[in-house]
């Protein structure tokens, strides 16, 4: 189990300010301290900001699950994303985040995912079909093709076009220009500025954002034209939109609708590419349980719903990247009132930060770590901290809409990969993680793909 390069290099424990600033603009990741893979909870403090991070699984139940109302969602996290995702889902809090889960969390029940499986089997399939000619040996950057294969999946899941579809080839390309330039968390959101003060952004981030608005609004009006028409195919988007609000009556409105579309792209599209890279990336590291996963698919097989619930193995490794390379590293709440936490006084406002990075790494709750080890969610150590200390997709009430699509959506691609190819690293360029705004590569996933 020792091939896993180890996580990004942390800065000891002390350091200058002027260093640590540097860092964090950088790279959130390695600016972290090691002693955060050990610590319950630990105290940040700058010129600009308070934050905490919390491990401790006790203190993170409360946070995410006890009183979510007493911590709601950082304002400063939207400070980057705004521009995309406006009034979305995954910015918002209060009553109105209650009133749009309650709009779009009937879209995503069991029933209603098994609806969606033949999408994700055609774009799976066409991913596959992409990579055969390609398939030679040949050094590959996997990142960009499950980044292509994870937009399909959207955009047939949620308008029923393929990526190949004018405008969704538009919006892909946009996007990967706009993932690009925006780190998940920056230095800018945690300094205290009037909300009338301009902000600043990455070059081309609001030409971005402004034109894969307009491409979405485009796809929303003319769903909503269909659904008038009685002409609309029976997909996400559809039922979405014409979902009221059980407690008012009222559903989304077009411009609601393009705020919900843009984020479900971004969480649908983004973190799944993420994790399928890294987990072939460990595929290529251990191809013991690369030819495990293939015999099993050899075994089930793909074509339905219930032939990919069977592919324990699959999901196994898949859950074991999403602990390793967890999409979203870190969140961050606020807190509403003044809080004592561990014998520590948290004021009013104090940044909370979850961070399943360091939570899944934690060296008081799991066993090895750092190592990769499939088999572990079988142990009484891994099913323990599955319920306590692992949260790839948040938990409590504000756990991802979208998590149990994720994880079918995940499992059947790596399965319908490893089916047709075997994978293999390309020496002298292991990935270096870092985050923008998921746990990309630094310098891309370069593996050799050859059809079995």
């Amino acid at each position: 189990m020792s091939r896993l390069p180890p996580k990004p290099p942390a800065r000891p424990d002390k350091v200058s300010l002027w260093r640590y600033l540097k860092l964090f603009r950088a790279d959130i990741l390695s600016a972290q301290p090691q002693r955060l893979y050990r610590a319950w909870m630990a105290e940040f403090r700058t010129p600009f900001f308070r934050s905490f991070l919390v491990n401790q699984p006790e203190l993170l139940d409360v946070l995410l699950k006890q009183r979510p109302d007493d911590f709601p969602k950082s304002d400063r996290v939207g400070e980057g994303l705004r521009p995309l995702l406006g009034n979305s889902v995954f910015l918002t809090n209060g009553e109105t985040w209650k009133r749009q889960r309650r709009i779009i969390d009937p879209a995503f029940e069991g029933g209603r995912l098994r609806e969606t499986f033949p999408a994700m089997h055609a774009a799976a399939e066409a991913g596959v079909a992409r990579l055969v000619p390609r398939a030679d040996g040949t050094p590959l950057e996997i990142e960009a093709e499950t980044s292509h294969i994870a937009a399909d999946v959207i955009f047939r899941t949620l308008f029923s076009i393929p990526i190949e579809h004018e405008v969704a080839s538009e919006v892909f390309a946009r996007f990967r220009a706009y993932q690009q330039a925006q780190p998940i968390l920056n230095l800018a959101a945690f300094v205290p500025v009037p909300r009338w003060m301009p902000r600043f952004y990455p070059k081309g981030t609001r030409t971005n954002a402004a034109h894969i608005r307009s491409l979405i609004s485009d796809l929303t009006n003319a769903r909503l034209a269909e659904i008038e028409a009685g002409t609309a195919p029976d997909d996400l988007a559809t039922k979405i939109m014409t979902t009221r609000d059980p407690d008012t009556g009222v559903g989304f409105n077009a411009e609601e609708m393009v705020d919900q579309v843009a984020i479900f792209f971004l969480a649908g599209h983004e973190t799944s590419a993420s994790a399928l890279g890294w987990a072939l990336y460990l595929m290529a590291l251990y191809p013991e349980w690369q030819e495990k996963l293939a015999a099993e698919v050899a075994e089930y097989g793909t074509g339905d719903f219930a032939a990919v619930s069977r592919l324990r193995l699959t999901r196994d490794v898949f859950r074991e990247t999403l602990r390793l390379y967890p999409p979203v590293p870190m969140m961050v709440r606020e807190a509403q009132c003044p809080e004592r936490f561990r014998d520590r006084e948290v004021p009013k406002g104090s940044q909370m930060v979850l961070s399943p990075w360091h939570l899944h790494r934690h060296e008081r709750l799991w066993e090895r770590p750092d190592d990769f080890d499939p088999g572990r969610w079988q142990t009484e150590n891994g099913k323990t901290c599955a319920r306590n200390a692992y949260m790839p997709f948040s938990a409590g009430s504000r756990v991802c809409t979208g998590a149990g699509f994720a994880m079918v959506e995940g499992v059947l691609i790596l399965a319908q990969l490893l089916h047709r190819f075997c994978v293999e690293r390309v020496e002298g360029r292991d990935p270096q993680p870092v985050a923008h705004l998921t746990v990309r590569s630094r310098n891309g996933i370069w593996l050799r793909l050859t059809e079995r």
